[in-house]
């Protein structure tokens, strides 16, 4: 028997006003707030006009939300509240007030975009005192602003991990394991898991540092055989791992069952480095090799200010990408064939590095697709590139979720920590968390101490 839905009275509903970043953000945010009512600013309306254009990913959400905001209200006019689809739903409308007993643009002193759309929230807040009224903004100084004036302000929470201490880190050491089985993971290679776990479950593609007092081994659960198997250090295209984190992200790289890869760490852990040498060792498995991030400009501008053609203005984003190659390609002698063959693949667009927006529109199968810098994508952004994922593709992202460079994501908020903490234990995926700097002591230091 199905359960009936209780329906909220109007006064018990929240109304929720939504910010521009929010929409950005997620195209669908609209969508989440079940019973409750949503208003937007027309100033928001505005604002999201202006992104409509472009390729970006911000652009493409500016347009579903418009047509989202077409279909929902039909024959209605958006300054009455329109219902959404669903008896227990709420009710949405745009607000074209833009002016409140407490003027934003006089008390801050400026007339702007932020401010008419605090004087909506205000204007929402006056009109039903008593309903709960909430500002829903991504941006940390408008919510600091909205509480300044009285509103309740919050954080769009959908696709926010709550703690980030407990992020899966994809490897545990475990002490005191019986010698035997360390000497039948060398022998054989692998060994039953049942013998130090137990029946404990483990998560698909763990990673594991086994210890005893005379020995030790590196080994992951895999579960299409549902055991442990020894992980070795293996040499992709001239690049050796240093230490076991890395040792186990080139397992994952190199392992043809594991699909996608998250690969997580500060500055100079080898992250990137590691995916080009293991993309670059397995190049005769795919068709092509593509090398992507996104573009972040200083300052929040476009790259359109910047002077030069288009290759001259993307060129700056993708060095560090260019550095990669040419460290991988500085393991070999000019004149060896594995330097020259760097070269080849990039001349025969086998090995293309490009801006992740110019991948739009393109045949993502039989690919090897490292997108780098990955914490500044937002979760709705990763969902979109793995969906468009074709037949023997594999994906890596590669990142630090503390080092955000966009302006309404954070280590909490972005596509990469959403990613890892959503798709753990699963047969397809691995991830691994790099915590040992190996780009050079004074590197070392300045992350362990500035």
């Amino acid at each position: 028997m199905a359960v009936k839905k209780k329906i909220i009275p109007e006064s018990a509903r929240k109304i929720f006003v939504l910010d521009t970043s929010v929409i950005l953000y997620d195209h669908n945010s609209v969508n989440q707030f079940k019973e409750h009512d949503i208003a937007i600013p027309i100033t928001v309306l505005e604002e999201v006009d202006q992104f409509k254009k472009g390729n970006e990913s911000i652009n493409f959400s500016a347009r579903e939300f418009i047509r989202n905001i077409d279909e929902l209200s039909g024959e209605h006019t958006l300054t009455d509240w329109i219902p959404f689809n669903g008896p227990t739903r709420g009710k949405f409308k745009v607000v074209m007030n833009t002016r409140s007993l407490v003027d934003a643009e006089e008390v801050f002193g400026e007339k702007k975009a932020d401010h008419r759309i605090l004087n909506a929230a205000m204007s929402v807040k006056e009109e039903y005192p008593n309903r709960k009224v909430i500002m829903v903004t991504k941006d940390v100084n408008l919510r600091l602003k909205a509480k300044s004036l009285g509103l309740i302000a919050e954080d769009y929470e959908t696709g926010k991990i709550k703690n980030l201490d407990s992020l899966y880190t994809g490897m545990s050491t475990v002490e005191n394991v019986a010698p035997e089985f360390i000497a039948e993971l060398y022998k054989s290679g692998y060994a039953d898991k049942a013998k130090v776990f137990k029946k404990e479950k483990l998560p698909a593609n763990h990673y594991f540092i086994l210890k005893n007092d005379r020995s030790s081994a590196l080994a992951y659960y895999n579960p299409n055989e549902d055991r442990m198997e020894k992980v070795d250090k293996p040499i992709a295209y001239g690049i050796k791992p240093r230490n076991a984190e890395q040792a186990f992200a080139l397992n994952a790289l190199l392992n043809p069952s594991i699909q996608l890869v998250t690969i997580q760490g500060v500055a100079g852990t080898g992250k990137t480095l590691l995916a080009l040498a293991a993309a670059v060792e397995q190049k005769r498995n795919y068709r092509q090799i593509y090398l992507a991030r996104p573009i972040v400009p200083l300052s929040n501008k476009d790259i359109g200010y910047l002077p030069g053609d288009i290759k001259s203005k993307i060129n700056p984003f993708m060095e560090p990408l260019y550095d990669n190659l040419k460290f991988i390609q500085s393991q070999f002698n000019e004149s060896a064939k594995e330097y020259l063959k760097i070269t080849e693949l990039l001349d025969n667009e086998k090995l293309v590095i490009t801006p992740l927006a110019y991948i739009r529109g393109r045949s993502l199968s039989n690919i090897f697709f490292i997108v780098d810098e990955a914490q500044n994508l937002t979760p709705h952004e990763v969902k979109t590139i793995i969906t468009r994922a074709g037949e023997g593709t594999k994906i890596v992202f590669t990142g630090d979720i503390y080092q955000i460079d966009t302006p309404y994501l954070d280590a909490h908020s972005n596509g990469l920590s959403y990613l890892i903490d959503r798709i753990k234990d699963n047969k397809l995926y691995a991830h691994i968390t790099l915590e040992k700097g190996e780009r050079s002591e004074l590197a070392n230091l300045a992350n362990l101490l500035l």
